[in-house]
Order: C-alpha cells, then sequence, then structure tokens
C-alpha cells in the first residue's frame, strides 16, 4: 500500500500503532517469531508471485468476487433508503474468513511452516482453517472453547472432516476468549515448528494490519460494484463487530472517502446495563489482551469481564485496536444490537430474501434496518453479510418455536 499525506489507510505506523492502540504485548520467547512474521508479510505484499497466487485462489477457491446484492423485499419492509448486501457468506466455507486464511497460509507457506494453528468462536475461522490446511496438506490444530462447541455442533463436525484436531477448552467461560489463551500459549511451546493464523483484527502486530489488508478485498469490490450499479459510492456503510475483521475489510477502503458514513455494530447481549453483553467500545475500557492495547470489557481492579452474546463470533471482550483508534477519532460510528433484535433480524431476512444470515451479520441487520426506515430512498445502505446462517439453527430455532418470534 502506497502511503499518502493526511490518509487515514496509513496506520499503523512503524511500531505497530493505531493511535494509542495496537502494539506488541507478547512472551519474550513470541518476540523473534513475532518479528520474523512481520518481515515476510511485508515481503510477501511486495512479492509479485505471492500476490498472483493469492489473486488466484480467491478466484478459483474462494468464488471471488462475492456479489453485491439489492435486498429489494427488505428495502420495501422497511420503506427508506436502498438497502445493498455484500454477500460474503457465498465465499468457500460461508463466511469471510476464508480471505484472511488463504493470505497467511500462503504466508506460512512462503516461511516452510507445516503446522497451523488456529481459534475459533463461532467455528468459521476454524472450518477456514481446517479447510485450507486439508487443501495445502498442512496439520491443523484449532482451538475452541466447550461453551462454543456446544452450539455450533455443524461447524465442529465440519472441521474434523476436513482432518483438524479440535482442542476442548473449559477455562474462563469457555469461549472465544478462552480459545485464543490457549492458542497462544499453544505456540509459545511450538513457536519454531508452528504458524499461529489468527482469525481477527486483534493480536500483536503485525496481525491487525495483516488481517485487515487480507480482508480488505472486500471493500475493495465493494466500492468497484456499487459504482457500477448506481454511478456514486453508498451513504453508509454497516458490519457487525466481533474482533472486527469483516468490519475493517469493508471499511478500510472507504476510510478516505469521508463523505461514507462507517457503522460497526457491537452485540449488545441481554442489554448494555445488563452486564451480559460484548460491546467493548460501548461499555469497556482501554487495556491490554491478547497481544494489543485496546477498549475491553474489564472491572474496576482491571481483569476482563465475561462477554455474553448469542452469537459465538461476537462473544469476545476486546475488538481490534484499529477499531479503538477510528472509534476515538470519530471517522466510526459503533452501535449496538442486542440478542432478541439480531434474532428478529434474522428471521425477518430469511422470510424476505430467501437468505438466512448468521447471528453476527444479523446484529448489523437490526441496524441496517432502523437507519433505512430514517434515510429517503435515495440513501444507499450496505451491509456486510459476512457470514451464512446454517450453523446457527440449532440454537435460533428452538428460541423462535419457543418466544414465537
Amino acid at each position: 500500500m502506497t502511503r499518502k499525506a493526511n490518509s487515514l489507510r496509513n496506520m499503523p505506523d512503524l511500531n505497530g500503532r493505531f493511535g494509542e492502540f495496537g502494539g506488541r504485548f507478547v512472551a519474550e520467547t513470541l518476540m523473534p517469531l513475532i518479528l520474523n512474521v512481520e518481515k515476510s508479510y511485508e515481503k510477501a505484499i511486495k512479492n509479485k508471485k505471492f500476490i498472483e497466487k493469492l489473486d488466484t485462489y480467491r478466484r478459483d477457491f474462494i468464488g471471488r468476487p462475492s456479489p453485491l446484492y439489492f435486498a429489494e423485499r427488505l428495502t420495501k419492509f422497511f420503506g427508506g433508503a436502498k438497502i445493498y448486501f455484500k454477500r460474503d457468506e457465498l465465499n468457500h466455507t460461508g463466511a469471510h474468513k476464508i480471505n484472511n486464511v488463504i493470505g497467511q497460509i500462503l504466508l506460512a507457506k512462503m516461511m516452510g511452516k507445516r503446522n497451523i494453528i488456529a481459534e475459533t468462536g463461532a467455528g468459521q475461522h476454524g472450518v477456514a482453517t481446517a479447510t485450507a490446511c486439508a487443501l495445502f496438506g498442512y496439520q491443523c490444530d484449532v482451538f475452541m472453547g466447550i461453551s462454543d462447541i456446544e452450539r455450533q455442533k455443524p461447524n465442529v463436525q465440519r472441521m474434523k472432516l476436513l482432518g483438524a484436531k479440535i482442542h476442548p477448552v473449559n477455562s474462563g467461560t469457555a469461549t472465544l476468549k478462552d480459545a485464543m489463551n490457549e492458542a497462544l500459549r499453544y505456540w509459545v511451546s511450538n513457536a519454531d515448528s508452528h504458524f499461529y493464523i489468527i482469525g481477527t483484527v486483534a493480536g500483536p502486530h503485525p496481525y491487525p494490519k495483516m488481517v485487515r489488508d487480507f480482508q480488505s478485498i472486500i471493500g475493495e469490490e465493494t466500492k468497484k460494484q456499487i459504482l457500477e450499479k448506481e454511478g456514486k459510492l453508498p451513504n453508509t456503510l454497516i458490519a457487525c463487530i466481533g474482533g472486527g475483521s469483516n468490519a475493517i475489510g469493508l471499511f478500510h477502503p472507504f476510510l478516505d472517502n469521508h463523505e461514507v458514513e462507517l457503522i460497526g455494530v457491537e452485540a449488545a447481549g441481554k442489554g448494555l446495563r445488563s452486564g451480559k453483553h460484548a460491546s467493548s467500545i460501548n461499555a469497556g475500557k482501554q487495556g491490554v489482551l491478547h497481544g494489543n492495547k485496546t477498549y475491553l470489557l474489564q472491572d474496576k481492579f482491571g481483569q476482563i469481564d465475561d462477554a455474553h452474546s448469542i452469537s459465538a463470533g461476537l462473544d469476545y471482550p476486546g475488538i481490534g485496536p484499529e477499531h479503538s483508534w477510528l472509534n476515538d477519532i470519530g471517522r466510526v460510528k459503533y452501535l449496538s444490537a442486542t440478542d432478541s433484535e439480531s434474532i428478529k433480524a434474522f428471521k425477518l431476512c430469511s422470510k424476505l430474501e430467501g437468505i438466512i444470515p448468521a447471528l453476527e451479520p444479523a446484529h448489523a441487520l437490526h441496524v441496517t434496518g432502523k437507519i433505512a426506515r430514517e434515510r429517503n430512498k435515495n440513501n444507499i445502505l450496505i451491509m456486510n453479510m459476512c457470514g451464512r446462517g446454517d450453523k446457527d439453527l440449532p440454537s435460533v430455532l428452538p428460541i423462535l418455536e419457543k418466544k414465537k418470534l
């Protein structure tokens, strides 16, 4: 990426900082490996052959570009702005995660690593990593909380079929945070032989930058597609946020287009005042977790609070450091949606558009509907449909039947 004066796309700095956020807070044993990952990545993205391979796998294996779809019936239902979906749930494996995984596994190959580690919450990153390891013939170790193993059984089955070894994690709340803790510990013990494919824009530098760069294909395609369809840029981009990789992938190519409003949607769980949510920006404080400084859910003593969301992919007590920076400078607005609001949006999208969304983008869809109602028909909203909902049916259907939503 060519650096331009006053561009918001220039971050992070050479120390991996987005303003005061980001950085590298890791064990001394990991620092040489982290520095090697950074050096190898910066070399790779300037290598023509690496980029050609990445583009080939994006096209022929992932199935990119993903469509930009006009949600006509939802647009009529809300009665305001035009709603488009960037349909990354149509990627191979059913989510945006594969964009980043293919990039990182090509980097691992370039570095001579054949053993891959991953963490996963909703299972989509785990499935993507297991898929890529099957493609390349690599060993795959996936760390997953036992709570998420229970509520994401379809993805666990897919990972096992693809040849991955699942490491159940029962510490803490046995969800994504705890899976990432164990994955990092395992990496420390196997640093020479293993490559850790982090699934979101968190972790020590260069991971937030690297994951963002691989996911930015989402926004790059979106910009080109909306200009072809509408002849102008959208008024608003909307995406759900856990760690925040799908959102930053959509937002990043638009950061310097200040006329485009950017909205991230966190998981409000049972409500921001309930203490059972995963809204790190709306209800968190600055701290350090998983190798970077960012906004976190924590108590008055600085201990990490448990996060809650009906969505396993958003059930994380932190957020990527670039999001924290974009919040503080006012470039991105961060809203939230509750469990019940997201389930209603899940059902609505399924009934009106024939698209079953994952619970993660269902959060963004709730906010999309609210904004669409408030805007006139000349406004254009684009929401990132970052995952499909097959994996969530065992969790959602009993709720829909019980509450008759």
